[in-house]
């Protein structure tokens, strides 16, 4: 009798333990399952409008993440947002991508970056397409921002761009300038080249904007004043670039642009930066900062430091300009 308790005993014992053991295994799967979730990784990429140098710099931003081991539809989900020029719009998005909990933000352009950076100092932002961080007040310093924003300035060579306008139009006396006036990037690089255009004896004609619809009448203003255009880089002119050229061609007016985009767009000539390869550089940053190798508040901010001359020759006959053959031979193709 007693030696059947204890058979029954150890059965009990062995049919108890089978169970904990598959109850532990189920739980180390459920684990395992709850791990991998946490390895895929959410971005939310914002963009304040569409235009060229924006989709070049947001397609860029995802290969440079790409090129790092963040590869789209295996570890990590892209929530693409638009805000299409509109501040209210701008202002829902970041508050989606907040109660999304995603693990990043990408803000292309300084006005999307200043608005998310204003709704969460919690998630990280990687910024692109801003020129001066400081200026925006997204940072306290370029090399240590201090913030939970950090990324890659877009800033042009102004100063080289005006040398290379004059040798594309020699002679020139006066240069118009048409940007939006709520642009901090825009007013940062006027200020620049109304500085340098002054040293080399050169007069700068302004005219801003508050949106597309006021390009055509700003430009209509120049004509007969100036002998040719500055367009820096711009969010409300590189998104209606066609708009200015109608004015601009019949009368045979050079626009020289701060990016490649615009230029393709209808403009004339650029020497620029590359927009794809400066997102291909904020991705990269992006890949440290989810990858816990660095944090947004110690990772400086980031520049390009070669440039591209790109040349719409269709444009340059079409308004009769001739090209200096050393620099099409330079120019990207």
């Amino acid at each position: 009798m007693l030696n059947l308790k204890r058979g029954k005993l150890k059965m009990l014992t062995a049919g108890i333990m089978l169970t904990l053991a598959m109850g532990l295994m189920t739980g180390c799967g459920g684990e395992k399952k709850e791990a991998a979730k946490k390895e895929k990784v959410s971005v939310g990429i914002v963009q304040i409008v569409e235009h060229a140098a924006l989709d070049a710099a947001s397609k860029g931003f995802v290969d440079g993440l790409a090129a790092k081991g963040f590869k789209e539809g295996e570890n990590i989900t892209f929530d693409r947002q638009n805000a299409q020029a509109d501040q209210s719009n701008m202002h829902n998005i970041a508050h989606h991508f907040i109660n999304n909990k995603v693990d990043l933000i990408c803000a292309i352009s300084t006005p999307a970056a200043q608005v998310v950076a204003s709704a969460t100092q919690d998630i990280p932002i990687v910024a692109t397409a801003v020129t001066d961080y400081k200026a925006a007040k997204l940072i306290k310093d370029n090399v240590k921002p201090g913030t939970n924003v950090t990324g890659t300035t877009d800033m042009n060579p102004v100063i080289e761009q005006l040398d290379f306008a004059l040798k594309l139009v020699p002679g020139a006396k006066n240069i118009g300038t048409i940007y939006n006036s709520s642009e901090v990037n825009s007013q940062f690089q006027v200020e620049i080249l109304k500085d340098a255009a002054k040293k080399k004896g050169v007069g700068i004609i302004e005219a801003t904007v508050n949106n597309v619809n006021d390009i055509q009448q700003a430009a209509r203003s120049m004509l007969g004043k100036v002998d040719l255009i500055y367009v820096p880089t711009d969010n409300v002119l590189a998104s209606a670039i066609p708009a200015l050229a109608i004015i601009t061609e019949e009368v045979n007016l050079p626009v020289i642009c701060g990016d490649a985009g615009s230029v393709k767009s209808g403009g004339v000539a650029t020497f620029g930066i590359d927009y794809y390869k400066l997102g291909v550089q904020t991705g990269s940053m992006a890949a440290d900062i989810l990858s816990g190798k660095s944090k947004p508040a110690d990772m400086p901010i980031q520049a390009q430091t070669e440039f591209n001359i790109v040349i719409n020759e269709d444009n340059a006959k079409k308004i009769g300009l001739t090209i200096p053959e050393d620099v099409l031979k330079k120019a990207v193709k």
